[in-house]
């Protein structure tokens, strides 16, 4: 309890929460358990995945890889034992503002372009998960934007900013 009251402080002053514990109303977990979502819509958490998420909770949330793994198990277990977003959601909306929740869409949207490229159920389930968070869809397209930019190779920038087809087909300049 002393440990509750203290992340309460710390969080309304500027601090940060301890990072050896990750309660069940922890909104990183929360978080954590939507960017686990996402990173396995494609299949099984492989080790790029793997290391992709653990990158963006390190990152984001200032956590040492201890706290991050133990984080990340956490998640994988909410996850597992989700019926839909909504727990995960709500907790999110009681807790963040909105600059906060869109920062954690950012960070699903880095999840989903973690290979390079979000499939069509990623961007479906990013939808849905923003609608949830009160996020719109200029916002939440925005960030999209900004994410795939980040995440594109310098082959495939060349593709988009080349020659563009004329309308018969051919390449102008």
């Amino acid at each position: 309890m002393l440990t509750d009251i203290k992340d309460f402080f710390a969080e309304l002053t500027g601090g940060h929460k301890s990072q050896d514990k990750f309660a069940e109303t922890d909104y990183r977990r929360a978080a954590a358990a939507l960017l686990v979502h996402v990173a396995t819509l494609d299949g099984d958490l492989d080790e790029s995945r793997r290391r992709a998420l653990h990158d963006i909770l390190e990152t984001r949330f200032s956590l040492d890889a201890g706290a991050t793994d133990e984080l990340i198990a956490a998640a994988r277990a909410d996850d597992r034992e989700a019926v839909d977003f909504y727990h995960f959601t709500s907790l999110l909306m009681r807790t963040l503002d909105e600059a906060g929740r869109l920062r954690i869409i950012e960070m699903l949207w880095e999840m989903a372009y973690a290979d390079g490229v979000a499939s069509a159920f990623e961007v479906n389930v990013m939808r849905r998960i923003a609608d949830l968070l009160g996020v719109s869809d200029r916002d939440r397209t925005a960030l999209r934007e900004r994410v795939a930019r980040r995440a594109q190779t310098p082959d495939q920038l060349a593709d988009t900013h080349g020659p563009y087809p004329g309308p018969t087909g051919e390449t102008g300049s």
